[in-house]
């Protein structure tokens, strides 16, 4: 079995302090996907550079404290790249990893913002990521895609749907954006296997929101079709604290 763990921080020097090292040494994933780090990793200590018995990658934005993903494995991946398109690429939201049987796509999503006011650089951000998963399925890659859409795709997928319809996440415009993704043959691998609500991945820090699990489903990993076959779990590690997301799970056989 191979295990992927992604996990928006919320800033990597911040979950530093709440026991992400020793997480990182119990639970051992295979692969840990990280999202809004906000951190170049000269600015960490050498144990969060690279944990023992991992290489890391590391793909910062070009704004210091902002955004950024970053990757660590246990196995040295075949090739690494960015989506190659310089508006998302210098906010540092994707890392293209291939390994041996699949391709990882570990992005963080632009959040679009009161008013819309991001709306259209979020969703030229969803056609592009569509446009590499595409090309890489088309050459025989088969894809995992992973991370902080920043999307509740459904009405199952958030707490309050009705008072969130004119929310950033939310906006049927976002909705719809994911619903065009996975009908070029993609899957949502947690709804695959789950289908009931009340589970969620962020919490806002506002309100207890999550000790009264008041969440939105925002994380996720996604396969092509012709993947699923390989998957055999897909969850949500949701009593894993020390940021406002939870990491997402999905294993393969």
């Amino acid at each position: 079995m191979i295990t992927i763990l992604s996990w928006n921080v919320n800033g990597l020097r911040a979950v530093l302090q709440n026991g992400f090292l020793p997480w990182v040494e119990k639970t051992r994933p295979d692969i840990l996907c990280l999202q809004e780090t906000r951190v170049r990793p000269e600015e960490l200590p050498e144990a969060a550079r690279a944990p023992k018995g991992y290489t890391s990658l590391w793909f910062p934005a070009r704004k210091p404290g902002y955004s950024g993903v970053a990757l660590y494995t246990r196995t040295e991946p075949l090739s690494v790249a960015s989506m190659g398109v310089a508006e998302f690429d210098e906010e540092g939201r994707l890392q293209v990893v291939e390994f041996k049987g699949f391709t990882i796509l570990n992005g963080y999503w632009p959040n679009s913002q009161d008013e819309r006011k991001r709306l259209d650089y979020k969703l030229r951000y969803c056609r592009a990521i569509t446009r590499v998963a595409n090309k890489l399925v088309r050459a025989g890659h088969n894809v995992v895609l992973c991370g902080d859409l920043n999307i509740a795709h459904t009405e199952i997928d958030l707490a309050r749907p009705k008072e969130n319809e004119n929310s950033a996440g939310y906006y049927i415009e976002e909705r719809q954006a994911m619903t065009r993704f996975l009908k070029n043959g993609y899957v949502d691998t947690f709804r695959h296997f789950c289908k009931e609500p009340g589970h969620y991945t962020w919490w806002s820090y506002r309100t207890r929101a999550r000790e009264r699990n008041i969440g939105w489903r925002l994380d996720y990993h996604c396969v092509n079709e012709d993947f699923l076959q390989r998957v055999a779990r897909s969850w949500m590690l949701s009593d894993v604290m020390g940021s406002d997301h939870c990491p997402v799970g999905l294993q393969l056989r």
